[in-house]
């Protein structure tokens, strides 16, 4: 019998709520019928239902990266209830009755094979480059311009005059200037003037020093994003070479990657095993928009990388949220964004499995062994303006303890320390590290944790998120 487990189900459902209702219906013995072919890729049952008649319901395991479900209910979601139920009962180890496969469930797959064949034969030929409406695309880099020069006076005016003069009435100016940016096409700086706004509005409420800071930090995000914009657009214009290129300041302006355009620039990496260390949601104020992020490491070169699924409010029961893996996925073909640090990454198709301990021993061997290095590697990162707020890296520790004022730090093998705390903008995660059930893993393990800048405090901290033992991996985020 094909091994399921629970997480490969709450991977596959469109929603917890249904593979909670797909959990309930096998539990209940919702099946009257459970057959399954010989070969191990095809499994059907028959289940009651609501309607009239009962619900067959299949699932085809042909390409196991890519299972095929089906269910004669009217549900819109896929899989529905009932394909998840019959997961459930392979899981648990329900017997199947032998069947042969079905006619067209074998036309079906001869269908897709004929098609899968045809698509790598046209992928062996030659292709023409694609064209690029140069005409448009400078029309539209210009347009851009226009924008960035309205920003750059904008952030000049506030440096002279000060984010004071943002207060009471002149906010809905700048309101309004926002939502012209997006007509200049630039989401990016649109978003970033946005969340200055926001920190203002924050800060006059509560007058919390924490989002003056925020909003500075956001006006020097700005103002570095306009400068280096305007001089990257004005040279791409004046050499004629308008096409998309692996600069990381066209997602920051806003752009969006295709998975075959970072494959033509070059970004793509076959045969990736990837271990999740940890996961956690994220809510951005200025984008509208939720954002489940993985951080994930490369066993076999030990490069950390992200994973984003933005779920916009305005569409959150039509995007489903992605949910953590404890384990590996092994992936054909994955591609990663342009940039520095902890790169995002992205894979059409890929199979999840447990993390061996191999795997963690791999994992672990990946983890700097002193602090030092690390520390310079995540402030040169850091004080790039446009670079992501923390910069997540594995660290080798001697142990996990409380200073003399109470606060906890990490020590490495060299005795060198950096103090843990909790990013404003981040879960907190630093005082769950006292009530881990054994002692022991705060002493010689491995740290994933994100560098980050405490700019009230003028100093690099590390905030802890998952420790990598040689049993498992203890998620502090979740």
């Amino acid at each position: 019998m094909r091994q399921i487990t629970e997480q490969q189900i709450t991977a596959l459902a469109p929603n917890p709520a249904a593979a909670a209702n797909g959990r309930k219906i096998s539990q209940k013995g919702g099946f009257v019928r459970l057959e399954a072919s010989e070969d191990d890729t095809f499994f059907l049952g028959e289940c009651t239902g609501s309607g009239m008649h009962n619900y067959i319901t299949s699932a085809d395991f042909l390409d196991p990266a890519q299972p095929v479900f089906r269910c004669t209910c009217p549900s819109r979601q896929y899989p529905c209830k009932h394909t998840l139920a019959l997961l459930y009962e392979m899981m648990s180890g329900k017997p199947f009755a032998i069947r042969a496969i079905p006619e067209d469930i074998q036309q079906r797959r001869q269908k897709k094979e004929a098609k899968a064949a045809k698509a790598a034969e046209d992928a062996k030929k030659p292709k023409a480059a694609p064209k690029t409406n140069k005409a448009a695309r400078a029309k539209k880099l210009k347009k851009q311009l226009e924008g960035l020069e309205l920003a750059e006076k904008l952030v000049r005016d506030l440096m002279t005059a000060g984010l004071g003069t943002m207060g009471g009435t002149s906010l809905p100016t700048y309101r309004t200037l926002a939502k012209q940016l997006g007509d200049y096409y630039l989401p990016g700086p649109q978003r970033l003037l946005s969340r200055l706004i926001l920190a203002i509005e924050a800060f006059q409420k509560d007058g919390d020093d924490r989002w003056y800071d925020q909003a500075i930090a956001a006006l020097e995000q700005l103002w570095a994003l306009v400068k280096k914009s305007r001089q990257y657009l004005a040279q791409k214009l004046e050499s004629g070479d308008v096409g998309q290129d692996d600069n990381a300041l066209f997602e920051d302006l806003g752009g969006v990657w295709k998975f075959s355009e970072l494959l033509e620039l070059g970004l793509g990496k076959n045969d990736l095993s990837l271990c999740q260390l940890a996961f956690w949601v994220e809510f951005d104020d200025a984008r509208k928009s939720y954002i489940d992020i993985g951080c994930w490491a490369d066993l076999a070169t030990g490069e950390l990388s992200l994973t984003e699924n933005y779920r916009p409010l305005k569409a959150l029961k039509y995007v489903k949220q992605e949910d953590s893996l404890f384990g590996v996925m092994d992936t054909p073909a994955a591609v990663f964004y342009p940039g520095d640090g902890c790169r995002r990454v992205r894979w059409e198709t890929g199979t999840a499995r447990g993390a061996s301990d191999a795997d963690l021993a791999a994992v672990r061997g990946f983890a700097a062994l002193e602090l030092a290095p690390a520390v310079k590697a995540a402030k040169n990162l850091l004080k790039n303006a446009l670079s992501a707020p923390m910069d997540f890296r594995l660290v080798a520790y001697r142990r996990i303890a409380r200073g003399p004022g109470g606060e906890l730090a990490l020590q490495d093998s060299k005795g060198d320390t950096i103090l843990l705390d909790d990013a404003p903008w981040m879960e907190a995660t630093t005082h769950r590290l006292p009530m881990l059930p054994d002692g022991a893993l705060l002493r010689d393990q491995v740290l994933l944790g994100g560098f980050w800048y405490d700019g009230a405090a003028r100093r690099l901290k590390l905030q802890p998120l998952s420790i990598v033992a040689a049993g498992g991996i203890v998620r502090l985020l979740y």
